[in-house]
Order: structure tokens, then C-alpha cells, then sequence
């Protein structure tokens, strides 16, 4: 059958997430500065008799390979877009690298990657722009994870711009295994109109800048995270005593929590000891995605 063609979905790590306004259909307008890390699952393709899906990879457990799979609605989203666009039915297979449910992209970025298998595969050219309209139809995180580069989000998360320049980081992420989902965490969220991120120094080009940045930054959905699962806290309080630790705080609504480094060395140094303090976390370390759009 040959080679299947894969496409990579890294895992979406929140660095500020700040809540600036609850809206009238009952969303929140957000300001977000969103970064990539070089960990990822993988969306395979391959052609078939009919578009089908097959899950596997170490957090495979538990996820439906049905309709209501973030992959199978956005293939079947394109093709009602573009019917003429790829012909041949495709086999789908999703290997699962990254824990379900913990603020790090996830299904959204597994959605954004089968939309760039989709317009990869395509005869027709598809229109970036258009894309990204299909993709914020499938969820708020998916335009983000379908440019997958350093990026401010604003809105519900589909106003981005894409940064010019960022601080070659490394990080350690840490999961407890507890899945928490979105809507509980926004539902102990207290104040709904907090102040808007500050400016970025303009070029960011060293990890001490963005450590100064951040600091004067939050995650304004870390406070209830916390509440629901007060282990988050304890993670983020051992990760930020690990040598050589910038900042560490929760990405998104959790429960993943990101230590930001500027030494490989010391980021590798960091995830050893968190594996050895809580061998029943998940784990890992990376380098940050260096920004590719201009």
C-alpha cells in the first residue's frame, strides 16, 4: 500500500492566558500567548475504500473513533467544503502521544493536522484563509493549532497573529492523569474581565526577556484548575524549585502543567527529577517550535 502520508500535531502549550471579557453567548474573550512544543501526535492517511478511523498510541485508551472524533468531523467538514477536492476515500489512523483533556491542544490539534493532511492531499489549491474559517468551525483551539507557531490569540482564540521572532526555549510538561474539563474550570472562574496582556518587547529574541514578560502575565484559569484538582499547585510549586526554571504555571485549562527553560540540559535535568518525584505522571521534555510564518 505504500508509505502513509503523516502529518505531525504538536501539543499546545498556553504561556499567559489571560480572561478579558465573558460574552453574550456565554464565551469568553480571551488574550493568549501560544506556543508549540516538538511533542506530537500523528495523523496518518492512506487511501481506502472508506474513510475510517483506527486509534492507537499510549493515551488511545478511551477515545471514540466514531463521528464525533475531532479527525473524523474535520475530514468530513472538508469534504463537504471542497467535495471535489481528494477523491479516494482515506484510512485514517491516529497515533495518541499526548494525555486527553489536559490544556495542551490535544483533538484540536489532531483536527488542525487531518485539515493539513486534507489540503495537502488536495488537487485544487485551498486558500489558507478558508482553511482556518473550517477550522474555527471545529473548535476555538483549532486555527492556532493549524499554524502551529508562536502566536497571540485573541477572541475566543481565532483572532491570531503569528510573532515574527521567539527566544529558543525548551520545556517540561507535567500531567498528573487527571483529565479536567474545560467547562468545569471556566465555571469556578471568579472574575471574567481581567486586563489584557502587555505589550511584547519587540524583537523577543532571549528566554530571560520573555521570563520578564511572563511575569507580569497569568493564567487566569489556573486559580480554579487548582481548586478542582489541587495537585496542579503542588506540581507547579516543585517544577518552579527545579534548577534552572524560568517560570512554571498551568497551559490552558489544564491539567498539564509547562516548566519554560532556556538549557536542553537543564530541561532534561528538571523532567528526571519530576519522573522520579511522581512516577505516576506523565512526563515529558522538548524544544519550543521556532516561529515559520513571517
Amino acid at each position: 500500500m505504500g508509505e502513509p502520508i503523516v502529518q505531525l500535531a504538536p501539543a499546545k502549550i498556553n504561556l499567559a492566558l489571560h480572561v478579558t471579557r465573558r460574552r453574550e453567548d456565554g464565551y469568553h474573550d480571551l488574550e493568549s500567548l501560544v506556543v508549540f512544543a516538538d511533542l506530537a501526535d500523528e495523523v496518518e492517511a492512506r487511501p481506502s475504500d472508506a474513510d475510517a478511523l483506527t486509534i492507537s498510541g499510549p493515551f488511545a485508551a478511551g477515545l471514540n473513533a466514531g463521528e464525533g472524533n475531532l479527525v473524523c468531523r474535520a475530514v468530513a467538514a472538508f469534504r463537504a467544503r471542497w467535495p471535489q477536492a481528494v477523491e479516494h476515500p482515506l484510512a485514517l489512523h491516529l497515533i495518541k502521544n499526548l494525555p486527553v483533556a489536559a490544556g495542551i491542544g490535544g483533538g484540536s490539534a489532531d483536527a488542525a493536522a487531518a485539515l493539513r493532511l486534507m489540503a495537502g492531499l488536495s488537487a485544487e489549491p485551498i486558500p489558507v484563509a478558508q482553511l482556518a474559517d473550517l477550522a474555527a468551525g471545529l473548535g476555538a483551539d483549532v486555527p492556532a493549532c493549524l499554524l502551529s507557531t508562536p502566536l497571540i490569540a485573541r477572541g475566543v482564540g481565532e483572532v491570531l497573529s503569528p510573532l515574527p521572532d521567539f527566544p529558543a526555549c525548551h520545556v517540561v510538561l507535567v500531567n498528573p492523569l487527571v483529565p479536567l474539563a474545560t467547562a468545569d474550570v471556566f465555571r469556578r472562574l471568579r472574575a471574567h474581565d481581567n486586563y489584557p496582556l502587555p505589550e511584547l518587547p519587540a524583537p523577543m529574541t532571549r528566554p530571560a526577556q520573555l521570563g520578564i514578560w511572563l511575569a507580569e502575565t497569568r493564567n487566569d484559569l489556573q486559580p480554579p484548575a487548582v481548586k478542582l484538582v489541587p495537585e496542579i499547585g503542588d506540581i507547579v510549586a516543585h517544577l518552579a524549585e527545579t534548577q534552572g526554571c524560568i517560570l512554571a504555571r498551568m497551559s490552558g485549562s489544564g491539567a498539564t502543567v509547562y516548566g519554560l527553560f532556556g538549557s536542553e540540559a537543564q530541561a532534561h535535568q528538571a523532567a528526571q527529577d519530576m519522573r522520579q518525584a511522581n512516577p505516576g505522571h506523565w512526563v515529558a521534555a522538548a524544544p519550543l517550535l521556532q516561529p515559520h510564518i513571517s
